[in-house]
């Protein structure tokens, strides 16, 4: 249980007089400040999955119920249905599908691209604080590799995080390629263009490259541009996926959409299929807050796991260090790491520093959870949260908030305080879904004709993600995916499709006892008061 907090004001005068804050050691080994605060490893925080590839794995109880429901579809419900045909299906329209979609059409196949909400909307935008790519010459691939191994606690694949290290390097260069923009060190220009790095948490070395505090976004630009001007892709603009197809040979041969503007069902069938439907936050897990986009809501686990792809590290979610606390209208929303990065310290209710901030996001997360919880916290309006000093950031590098961390300053405004001037109330926000599906080095699943890249895929992180892995592993993986499934489509059109996978998850249902009367995915979160029966019924 949560104590009292220190009253805003009185947190407030401690921090004026301690600054610059003195650091108070941690004093708890950094497995048993997991293991006591983390989300994750609370009791009753997790159930085992009953049926499916992975029963027996333990993973969040909202998660199991979607992950163990029925399908939303029967054979009637595609009777009829319009088709369309491509080489390559790619599910997602964030930045791992544009990357796989631009990959595949150069390829030579015909890629069909669908989306949720729209192209570009997704998680991709939100991520400020920049990707890591081991460019500098006091950097090595052997670093970026045993950082992000020792940072996941040693549980991620080699082989995908030998894939993402060593494809890093030329993932930046295809990026600028592709028009993307990067912060240049202070003397970039007159050099030809360096490279300006900064140090994650977590790492050993300088790796950390960006654009602003807004490198996802610049991205998600530069990415939508390419797909929108580039042949071959066709892009369905609100057209999420209900189910996947199958064929008589137990492959995966497309899916069937959604119409959102007729309210009607879409067969989408090819060769290969590309899921990049990204994470889970917005199922709230742990009552916490979320810093991920409206239609993060599982959609591709619940798909994928159906069709009969095993997953991994289901049970583990990175909860981000500095979400806003206060105001309660901003609840959630991220502010970078980049913060940190620079410079910002966290200060508790006492004006203590408590925490090295640029230790890995999960043990941060859970050390602010600790100062909450024992009372060392700050509570405003009945939200408690501790402080990120910003406004001595801004007196040790005079114009660092109007220069580089401009998303910071934007939402600062909107709470209606200077970040120069007064500190951010933070505490950790929901923010990653670290596992997900089985996927080898090419993105492929165990499921034939089913691959998956970006946040939905399982086996690079481990049990905590590094910073600016996620638009790394996005670009690396996005790229051996769609390479993989034009190569693989070809030869492989799909013949005898429909939904003939479901008859056997409903026998597993009723044989486990569990209710086919739950249906899944959810599409939209439960607040979005949409539901797709009333949809389809108001076009018939």
């Amino acid at each position: 249980m949560t104590t009292p907090g220190i009253p805003y004001q009185q947190a407030l005068r401690a921090w004026h007089a301690a600054t610059p804050a003195t650091a108070r050691p941690l004093n708890l080994p950094a497995q048993a400040l997991l293991a006591d605060f983390h989300p994750d490893r609370q009791p009753g925080a997790m159930v085992s999955l009953r049926v499916g590839a992975s029963a027996g794995q333990q993973c969040p109880a909202s998660l199991a119920a979607l992950l163990e429901a029925d399908s939303l579809l029967e054979d009637v419900d595609i009777a009829g249905a319009p088709v369309q045909d491509a080489d390559v299906l790619i599910i997602g329209g964030g930045g791992a599908g544009c990357v796989a979609a631009l990959t595949a059409a150069r390829a030579g196949a015909r890629v069909l691209l669908a989306t949720k909400l729209r192209l570009g909307d997704s998680n991709t935008v939100m991520a400020e604080g920049g990707i890591q790519a081991a460019v500098g010459a006091d950097d090595s691939l052997q670093r970026h590799f045993e950082d992000t191994l020792r940072s996941g606690h040693f549980v991620g694949d080699k082989s995908l995080v030998a894939a993402l290290v060593s494809d890093g390097p030329d993932a930046i260069r295809w990026l600028i390629q592709e028009g993307m923009s990067f912060d240049l060190a202070g003397d970039g220009q007159r050099m030809g263009g360096t490279l300006l790095r900064k140090k994650p948490g977590g790492a050993t070395a300088a790796r950390l490259l960006s654009y602003r505090d807004f490198t996802g976004l610049e991205l998600m630009r530069a990415l939508r541009e390419a797909v929108l001007l580039q042949p071959g892709i066709t892009v369905l603009d609100r057209h999420p996926a209900l189910e996947l197809l199958s064929d008589g040979r137990g492959r995966c041969a497309g899916a069937v959409l959604h119409d959102l503007a007729r309210g009607r069902s879409v067969l989408a069938r090819a060769g290969a299929t590309v899921m990049a439907t990204g994470g889970a936050g917005r199922l709230h897990l742990g009552g916490f807050p979320t810093s991920n986009h409206y239609g993060a809501t599982a959609d591709g686990l619940v798909l994928a796991y159906r069709l009969g792809a095993p997953l991994r590290e289901i049970d583990s979610f990175q909860f981000h260090p500095t979400g806003i606390a206060w105001p309660a209208h901003m609840e959630g929303a991220l502010v970078s790491e980049a913060a940190r990065s620079s410079g910002a310290f966290l200060v508790n209710g006492r004006g203590e520093r408590f925490v090295d901030e640029l230790q890995p996001r999960d043990i941060v997360a859970a050390a602010i959870l600790r100062e909450i919880r024992e009372g060392r916290g700050v509570e405003r309006d009945g939200q408690a949260g501790v402080f990120l000093d910003t406004p001595t950031l801004e007196q040790s590098r005079p114009g660092v908030l109007q220069s580089g961390l401009v998303t910071l300053r934007h939402l600062a405004h909107r709470a209606g305080f200077d970040p120069a001037v007064v500190p951010f109330l933070v505490r950790p926000t929901l923010h990653y879904q670290n596992g997900g599906v089985v996927m080898d080095v090419d993105g492929r699943t165990p499921v034939p004709g089913l691959l998956c890249a970006g946040e939905v895929a399982g086996g690079i992180h481990g049990r905590n993600r590094m910073m600016g892995n996620a638009l790394l592993e996005l670009v690396v993986f996005g790229r051996r995916a769609g390479a993989t499934a034009a190569a693989h489509a070809r030869g492989c059109a799909p013949r005898m499709v429909g939904l003939t996978h479901l008859a056997d998850w409903r026998r597993a249902l009723i044989a486990a006892g569990l209710p086919v009367a739950r249906k899944a995915p959810m599409i939209f979160p439960a607040y979005g008061n949409f539901d797709i029966v009333s949809d389809r019924e108001r076009a018939a």
